[in-house]
């Protein structure tokens, strides 16, 4: 798929830890920084909100996996994959979430939490 805006060039650091921190440079993140100031502070309320610990990792890691499947963004189901890989999430579990519904590894409180996750995100 190509994209609607060209990639923007990184500065060598950002790009370096990036790499470092998850394995790629996210495109989103090359198309963002065309406004660089826009781009920090999503990348910065990211890293915010992924400190929160009132949610359990494995619910909150899943939910963004079935929005991911929900929309069709493969980047953001790799990105979240190789997250549940570093916080010793079920691999089984993690790499079943695009089919929840017809699977059946997942127990009733994750079938409600990615049932939300969807729903919340088709209102918008």
């Amino acid at each position: 798929m190509a994209l609607r805006i060209p990639k923007a060039t990184l500065p060598v650091e950002l790009r370096e830890n990036m790499i470092a921190q998850i394995g790629a440079v996210p495109e989103p993140v090359e198309v963002a920084w065309h406004n660089p100031l826009v781009a920090e502070a999503s990348l910065d309320f990211g890293h915010k909100v992924g400190e929160w610990k009132t949610v359990d990792e494995r619910l909150k890691t899943f939910a963004h996996m079935a929005v991911a499947a929900q929309i069709g963004c493969s980047w953001c189901l790799d990105i979240n994959y190789f997250m549940a890989q570093n916080k010793q999430l079920d691999p089984v579990k993690a790499s079943q979430v695009p089919r929840w519904r017809e699977s059946d590894v997942f127990d009733p409180l994750e079938r409600e939490v990615l049932e939300y996750a969807e729903a919340a995100n088709h209102r918008h």
